[in-house]
């Protein structure tokens, strides 16, 4: 089950793709992850002191998870077990514990299990784990593209040091690339190859912070290279399209449309227009989106613009009409629309502060002058008794009580004062005054 076994490694070195000759093999050949790998950091200290504790790694693809693994089993004294999730279940978790006991009691070595994808474990699983990694039996190290928050469960995780590792920089896979070019063995330094800088720079930036994306598409610009020379053209050619990192039920899902919502939010059409196309780019649900902007429009927008959640509903029954391609001018018509609009909350903080109060003070009686008094014994029990009708006066309004006797003080919707809630908060404001004088 160890798949780190270096004289087979070398074996086939020459038939496997440039992304997997490139792994580096040591700390000071990795590039990246400074915040954790930097001198004196603490997965440095970890693996240089071979103190390792449980550990999650949790970052996109490309980012150096599995590369890391490899570097410690080099580097630490422990022996190195690589465990995948995809491929694994209860029996042969079953069979590591015998294999790091079996190391412990014959060999005295420590064990590091090394688990791929540990998300793609259910419960039951992960669980199989817990009573070996609390007896020192094996210390886990789980590899995660998803937040583990959500996907490792808690008696685990509050075991495991959670380190995130980011995508990386431009120019950190730039490096990389070139490293990777002149690389006389493990890379393409045979070739003799050259690259422009526009050809290098298109290559990073288009690789998305995955390193195994960049050098499967340098693999691939140097079959196409003509006179040994790696232009942007050549670049462009060996890129093609690549999908956005996206998916639809995980958390990326989450941070897309939160940016989205929250630029909107921000009154910055910019952003709101870039994370739209993002989300269409990548294949999501146009109405999940639309969906979304009739949400904002009355919880963000409000009465500060109250033809706000007019253009949102046209906006979901515009598309309806016409579907995509053409359907993603009449989004970016609305985008664009709220996020300029005045923005006010006071009825989203309005309707949650009378839940609030309804849940705090029950059933309050409905005061007798406006309830309803549809027989006469209802009449004469005094329903609707002293009620004003507001259009028998000036103006169409008449100072009385509408709430519960208890509540009669209370205010929940307080405007803003922004846009037409301007207008709103000044009628409210005349009003008032118009009850202070009755």
């Amino acid at each position: 089950m160890d798949l780190f076994d270096t004289k087979a490694a070398a074996e086939n070195l020459k038939e496997a793709p440039l992304a997997e000759r490139m792994r580096p093999h040591t700390l000071d050949e990795f590039v990246g992850q400074e915040h954790i790998l930097g001198e004196g950091k603490l997965l440095r200290r970890l693996i240089e002191s071979d103190q390792l504790t449980s550990l999650i790694f949790w970052g996109p693809p490309g980012s150096g998870k599995t590369t890391l693994a490899r570097i410690i089993a080099n580097a630490t004294k422990s022996h190195f077990i690589f465990f995948s999730a995809i491929l694994s279940g209860i029996k042969e978790v079953r069979e590591v514990v015998k294999e790091a006991e079996e190391e412990r009691k014959y060999r005295g070595n420590k064990t590091i299990l090394f688990v791929d994808e540990i998300h793609r474990f259910n419960k039951s699983q992960q669980d199989a784990f817990l009573p070996h990694v609390e007896k020192g039996t094996f210390t886990i190290i789980g590899a995660t593209t998803e937040n583990p928050s959500f996907e490792v469960i808690a008696p685990l995780l509050s075991r495991c040091k959670v380190l995130v590792l980011n995508p990386l920089k431009d120019e950190e896979v730039a490096k990389i690339l070139q490293s990777a070019l002149t690389a006389p063995e493990r890379g393409l330094g045979h070739l003799k190859l050259t690259i422009s800088d526009e050809a290098l720079s298109f290559m990073a930036e288009q690789a998305g912070g995955d390193a195994r994306v960049a050098l499967n598409t340098l693999e691939t610009a140097a079959r196409l290279a003509r006179d040994s020379s790696i232009t942007l053209e050549t670049a462009r050619e060996a890129v093609q399209k690549k999908p956005l990192l996206y998916d639809k039920g995980g958390e990326e899902h989450y941070n897309v449309i939160s940016a989205f919502i929250k630029s909107m939010r921000g009154s910055d059409p910019d952003a709101s227009l870039y994370w739209l196309a993002r989300m269409l780019e990548a294949g999501e649900d146009p109405l999940f989106i639309l969906r979304r902007m009739v949400i904002l429009a009355s919880e963000d927008i409000g009465n500060a613009d109250p033809r706000a959640l007019q253009m949102a509903v046209s906006a979901l029954q515009g598309f309806q009409l016409v579907g995509m391609p053409e359907g993603r001018i009449i989004l970016a018509q609305a985008v664009t629309y709220l996020a300029t609009a005045p923005k006010s909350n006071a009825s989203y903080a309005g309707i949650d502060a009378a839940l609030a109060e309804v849940r705090k003070s029950g059933g309050l009686a409905v005061p007798l002058h406006i309830r309803n008094a549809p027989t006469r014994l209802m009449k004469e029990l005094g329903y609707g008794k002293g009620y004003q009708y507001a259009h028998d006066f000036a103006e169409g309004y008449v100072a009385q009580g509408y709430l519960p006797d208890q509540l009669r003080e209370r205010k929940f919707y307080d405007p803003t004062g922004h846009g037409y809630e301007k207008t709103i908060k000044e009628r409210m404001e005349w009003l008032k005054g118009k009850d202070d004088k009755t």
